[in-house]
C-alpha cells in the first residue's frame, strides 16, 4: 500500500476511536488535501534550485522538468503564486501521480524518503483540518487565526506534524479550536536565564513558573508534576504557530515545542531568551519614525532553565493596538475574512504594507513579514489603517543603514541577525512580504503583477523599491531545505518577477 494510503488509513482508524463523526468528512477531504500539497510540491519542482534538476521547459500548456537520471516530470503550467490546489496530477516517466508522497518517494533523490513521509503526514493532516473546519464569526485576532486551515501557503509540509497523534492534533492544533491548558513548571530563579520583566503572576517566592506546552511536558520533558490542573494551569488559545498561544485578557506566550513543524524544530534557544529584551527595545526605538503606521508587540519577558526545551517568551497581545471599533486581523487570514476578493481593499493594504516595509528597510531593519507575523488593523469601516508585527526572532538589522539615519545598534542584539548585505536584507523582507504574504493574497502571478504595478507610484523612492520592481523575487527554497538536512539555515530560490516586461 502506498505511503500516503498507510498514513491516511491510520488517521481514519484513530478518528474512529477519538472522533468518529469526522471519519467520513476526513475521507471526503483527502483528494483536495492531496492536491493542495501537490500544488506546493510542483511549485518547488518548477522553481527551486534542486541539484538533481537539470533543466526546465516552461510552455503555455505545461511544464517539463528534466532530471539528472534521464527521466522527466510533466505537469500544468507552474504559477509560483497559485495556492488553490489547482495541480491534481503530475507525470513522472510516463506514470501519473496524484499523491505527492508517492511522487516524492519515486523520485528517488537523497533524503526523499524521509520527506515523502512528511508529505504523507501533511496531506492527511490537511484533510483532517479541512474535515473539522466550521464557519467562525469574525471576532478576536486568535479566532481569525483559527480559521486558517491549510497552513503555510507554499510549503509542501504545510501541515506536517511528526510526533503528534490524531488525538493530540485535535487537542492542540489551532484549526481544531481547542482550549489548551499550559502547565506551569517551577524553576529556582538562580537556575534561570531571564530577560525583561517576568510576569508577577508567574512567580512563586524565589521561583519562576515557566509555561510549558502539554505536548512538550509529556513527550520531551517527561515531567510528572507539571501544574496543568484546572486551578493551576493557564488556559490559552493556540495560534497559527501552534506553540504560541493567546491567554484571554492577557499576553501571548511562545512555548518550546521540540518537534518539527514545517521546516524547523520549535524550541527556544537560551541565546534568544537573553537577547529578547534588547531586540524588543531596539524595535520600539525605531518604529516611531514610521508615523504610527507600524506597532511592534513588545517582548514583556523571556525565561528558560538554561536549555532550549523548557523556555517561554511572553509578548503583548496585538489587539492592544486596536482603537474603538477597530479589529486586528492576521494577514494569513485575509482570504478567510473575504478581504482579498476586493481589489481596492487589497491595493490599499499592499501600499500600506510595502511602504512600511520599504521605509523600515531603508532605516536598516528587514522584517520577516509573512502572513503569520504580520497583522493589519482594520478601521471601523474595514479599511487597512496600520500594521502590527510580532516575533522579532528572525528580523535582520543593518548597522550601516542605521548609522546613515542617526540610529545605533544597541548592545545585546545577537550577531546572527546583523548584516549589511543588501541581498540578505532584501531576501528577508521581499521573500516574506512580497513572494509570501502578498503573493498568497493575490493568488496568481498575474494578480500580483497588477498589485505591484498599481502600488509602485505610491511607494517610497528607494534603491530597495527599484530592486523590488526589477529583480527576480527571492523566496525560501523550502523543499530544498527539507532535502538538505545536513546543511542548516535558509536556502533561497529566485522567482520570475511578475513585472518583467511591463512598464511601470
Amino acid at each position: 500500500m502506498p505511503r500516503s494510503a498507510d498514513e491516511e488509513s491510520e488517521v481514519a482508524r484513530e478518528l474512529a476511536r477519538v472522533r468518529p463523526a469526522l471519519v467520513e468528512p476526513f475521507r471526503a477531504a483527502l483528494p483536495g488535501a492531496r492536491a493542495a500539497v501537490l500544488t506546493r510540491l510542483w511549485r518547488a519542482l518548477a522553481f527551486e534550485p534542486l541539484p538533481w534538476v537539470t533543466g526546465r521547459e516552461h510552455a503555455a500548456d505545461g511544464l517539463t522538468v528534466r532530471l539528472a537520471d534521464g527521466r522527466s516530470l510533466s505537469g500544468p503550467p507552474a504559477d509560483p503564486f497559485a495556492v488553490d490546489g489547482a495541480v491534481t496530477e503530475v507525470g513522472l516517466a510516463g506514470a501519473a501521480y496524484r499523491d505527492p508522497a508517492a511522487l516524492m518517494a519515486d523520485l528517488d533523490v537523497p533524503h526523499g524518503s524521509a520527506f515523502a513521509a512528511e508529505l504523507a503526514g501533511s496531506a492527511a493532516s490537511s484533510a483532517l483540518s479541512r474535515a473539522d473546519a466550521v464557519p467562525l464569526p469574525g471576532g478576536t485576532a486568535w479566532e481569525w487565526e483559527q480559521r486558517v486551515v491549510d497552513g503555510h501557503p507554499y510549503h509542501p509540509g504545510c501541515r506536517s506534524r511528526p510526533g503528534f497523534t490524531v488525538a493530540e492534533e485535535l487537542a492542540y492544533a489551532p484549526e481544531h479550536r481547542p482550549v489548551v491548558r499550559l502547565g506551569l513548571v517551577p524553576v529556582d530563579r538562580e537556575d534561570c536565564l531571564v530577560s525583561g520583566d517576568w510576569p508577577a503572576a508567574w512567580r512563586e517566592g524565589g521561583r519562576l513558573l515557566l509555561p510549558v506546552h502539554p505536548w512538550q511536558a509529556r513527550h520531551v520533558l517527561r515531567l510528572p508534576d507539571v501544574r496543568e490542573r484546572e486551578e493551576d494551569g493557564v488556559a490559552a488559545h493556540p495560534l497559527m504557530a501552534l506553540r504560541t498561544l493567546a491567554v484571554p485578557g492577557g499576553p501571548q506566550v511562545k512555548t518550546a515545542l521540540s518537534t518539527r513543524l514545517t521546516s524547523s524544530v520549535r524550541d527556544i534557544s537560551p541565546g534568544s531568551v537573553t537577547s529578547s529584551a534588547a531586540v524588543s527595545a531596539f524595535a520600539e526605538s525605531v518604529t516611531p519614525r514610521l508615523d504610527g503606521l507600524l506597532h511592534v508587540t513588545r517582548t514583556l519577558g523571556a525565561a528558560c532553565d538554561g536549555t532550549p526545551d523548557l523556555a517561554a517568551v511572553v509578548r503583548e497581545d496585538p489587539e492592544m493596538y486596536a482603537g474603538p471599533g477597530e479589529r486586528v486581523l492576521p494577514v494569513a487570514a485575509l482570504g478567510e475574512a473575504g478581504l482579498t476578493a476586493s481589489s481596492s481593499w487589497l491595493d490599499g493594504f499592499a501600499v500600506l504594507a510595502l511602504s512600511v516595509g520599504l521605509r523600515l528597510l531603508e532605516l536598516g531593519v528587514a522584517l520577516e513579514a509573512h502572513g503569520q507575523n504580520l497583522l493589519v488593523v482594520l478601521s471601523p469601516d474595514g479599511r487597512p489603517a496600520r500594521l502590527v508585527y510580532r516575533d522579532l526572532a528572525d528580523i535582520r538589522v543593518s548597522p550601516a543603514r542605521l548609522a546613515r539615519h542617526g540610529l545605533r545598534l544597541p548592545e545585546g542584539v545577537p550577531a546572527r541577525i546583523v548584516t549589511d548585505d543588501a541581498t540578505a536584507l532584501r531576501r528577508k523582507l521581499f521573500g516574506s512580504l512580497v513572494a509570501g504574504a502578498l503573493g498568497a493574497a493575490a493568488g496568481s502571478a498575474e494578480a500580483l503583477a497588477g498589485l505591484l504595478l498599481r502600488s509602485a507610484p505610491r511607494l517610497p523612492p528607494t534603491a530597495d523599491r527599484e530592486a523590488l520592481l526589477r529583480d527576480p523575487l527571492p523566496v525560501k527554497a523550502l523543499t530544498l531545505m527539507r532535502l538538505s538536512p545536513d546543511r542548516p539555515g535558509d536556502r533561497w530560490a529566485a522567482l520570475p518577477n511578475p513585472l518583467s516586461g511591463r512598464g511601470r
